[in-house]
This record gives C-alpha cells, sequence and structure tokens, in this order.
C-alpha cells in the first residue's frame, strides 16, 4: 500500500511542479508562494477544527490532527523555516530557468537525502545504492552543461545555484521527516507546519516584498496558484501517511516520489517548447536510472 502511496504522490508532485511553473512565470514570486500557502492552510483547517469540535468523526482514520505540545510545535515550526528555505530558492529558480532543467535537477533530491543519511545516521550502502548515487551524480554534474549550453552556467547564473541550494536544503527536509515522522502523527506534522508556513511568509510577505513591490515584477493572481496547493497538500499527504506505515523505507518513498519529474519534463518539452531536449533527456534518464537503483538497492 504504501508504494501505491508512494507512486500517487510522485504524480502528484509532478502536477504540482507544472502549477508552479505556470504560476511564477514573469511574476512575482513571494504573493505566489504566500497565496498558495494560504491556500493549503485554507484545505487543511477544516481538519482541525472537527478534530477539536467533534473528534469523533475523525478519531480512527488518517484525517485526524492530534493535540501536541509545546515541543513538538517548535519542531514543527524548525520543519517549516527549512522547507520555506527550500521553496524560496526553488520558486525563484523555477521563475527564470527552463522547467526541464530545474525540475530535474530537483528530482536528484533523494540522492542527497541517501548521502545525508550515510553522514548523520550511519547508513551503509549496498551495492545499488552506491550506483544509483555515482549514476545520479553524474547526470547532475552533467546538467550544467545542458545549462550552460541555454546561458546559465555555475560561473555566472545564481538562479542555477538557487535550484541546486532549493535540493540540498529539500533533502535536508527530507531527513527530518525521517526524525518527525517516527515520533509525531503525521497529519499533525502537516497541519501545524503548513499553519506555521503562512505566518512566516505573511511577515515575509508583508516586510520584505509589500515595501518594495513597486521595484520588482508586478504580481498577478492566477488559478494555477490555488492548483499548487491542491496538488502539494494532496502529494504530501500520501506521502507523510505512506511513512506512517510500518514497512515503509523513506528512502525509497523519498525516490518514487522524485519520479514525478517526468511529468514535468514533458510538459516543458511538449507545451513549452524547451531547448536542448536531446541532452536534458539523457540526463534525466540517469536521474530515473539512478532512482530505480536506490529503489532495487532497499
Amino acid at each position: 500500500m504504501w508504494l501505491v502511496l508512494a507512486l500517487i504522490s510522485a504524480l502528484l508532485l509532478g502536477i504540482y511542479d507544472v502549477s508552479k511553473k505556470v504560476s511564477v512565470q514573469g511574476n512575482a514570486v513571494i504573493p505566489v508562494l504566500v497565496i498558495s500557502v494560504l491556500f493549503s492552510s485554507g484545505i487543511l483547517l477544516p481538519f482541525l477544527v472537527v478534530s477539536r469540535i467533534q473528534p469523533q468523526l475523525l478519531e480512527g482514520t488518517p484525517f485526524f490532527v492530534p493535540v501536541v505540545d509545546l515541543t513538538t510545535h517548535l519542531y514543527l515550526i524548525v520543519k517549516a523555516v527549512i522547507v520555506l528555505t527550500s521553496w524560496l530558492f526553488a520558486y525563484f529558480a523555477m521563475k527564470h530557468l527552463p522547467i526541464t532543467l530545474a525540475s530535474p535537477i530537483k528530482a536528484t533530491q533523494p540522492v542527497w537525502v541517501v548521502v545525508g543519511g550515510v553522514l548523520i545516521f550511519g547508513e551503509k550502502l549496498n551495492g545499488f545504492q552506491l550506483a544509483g548515487v555515482l549514476v545520479t551524480l553524474v547526470s547532475f554534474f552533467m546538467f550544467s552543461f545542458a545549462g550552460k549550453k541555454e546561458g546559465f552556467s555555475l560561473r555566472t547564473s545564481k538562479w542555477l545555484w538557487f535550484i541546486i541550494l532549493a535540493t540540498l536544503t529539500g533533502a535536508v527536509s527530507g531527513l527530518y521527516d525521517k526524525f518527525l515522522l517516527h515520533r509525531y502523527d503525521h497529519m499533525a506534522v502537516q497541519t501545524y507546519y503548513t499553519f506555521y508556513q503562512a505566518a512566516i511568509m505573511g511577515l515575509i510577505t508583508l516586510f520584505l516584498w509589500y515595501p518594495t513591490r513597486k521595484k520588482t515584477t508586478p504580481f498577478q493572481f492566477r488559478w494555477s496558484i490555488a492548483m499548487i496547493s491542491l496538488f502539494l497538500v494532496a502529494a504530501d499527504f500520501a506521502y507523510f501517511y505512506a511513512l506512517t506505515m510500518p514497512d515503509s523505507l523513506i528512502s525509497v518513498v523519498s525516490t518514487i516520489r522524485r519520479a514525478g519529474v517526468v511529468v514535468p519534463f514533458m510538459y516543458g518539452a511538449f507545451v513549452m517548447g524547451d531547448k536542448h531536449l536531446k541532452m536534458k533527456a539523457i540526463d534525466m534518464v540517469g536521474v530515473v536510472i539512478g532512482m530505480i537503483l536506490l529503489f532495487l538497492g532497499n
């Protein structure tokens, strides 16, 4: 069952990436992010309200939001900060980079989770896992050549560095999930950290974007912003719920989840008309092969 949930999460995450690209293309990034987080909070709020007012309606279901203590809230604030850091880098990068370049680089995130598991948790890699890490790393660096052909060099493009930083901080978030979801309820983690994201983004919007809004890219509301929230909440629910199952493996779930990169790649190729697709496709196949090797290794 957890494998099916991981696949569902992958598909939804791919559509989420497309919605994100449509929303930030030629648009102000910070208000797009804050509105999408507010939409996400709005989707989760009814479950919290019902869990408090009529708990018997949701108790025993995957949608019940339990009460957590102050220490847990502090852990979830840290989670919100980590995720928002990754998202801010990713959204700005997605705005300026071709989606066929940004999404596959972000898809290498499970490899960095595995590397982090080795360095932080002392995990050992078997032959398949080691091969998967090496193949994905080679593909990761090959994307820098594809980027260079489009004028995005590591030496000159901060947006390429932004997507790399988004990937690395996203890996930190994945490792932190391993800590949280072995201790706390998945719905509590998803609900409360989303609310904290909304609060933090509200402050960023109020004090950083709003005073300088006339000097930056104008904001334009698009319904794709709401789609960001819908598909992300659904993808995260499937992801968190899969990780609560006793036999689930975070390295496998994280790896399968990133297979959704095929969706934004196809969108960039057939809808947006991105260039140098042959080289990018070869690199993306390398990333997918690396993920398959990681899967086999587990």
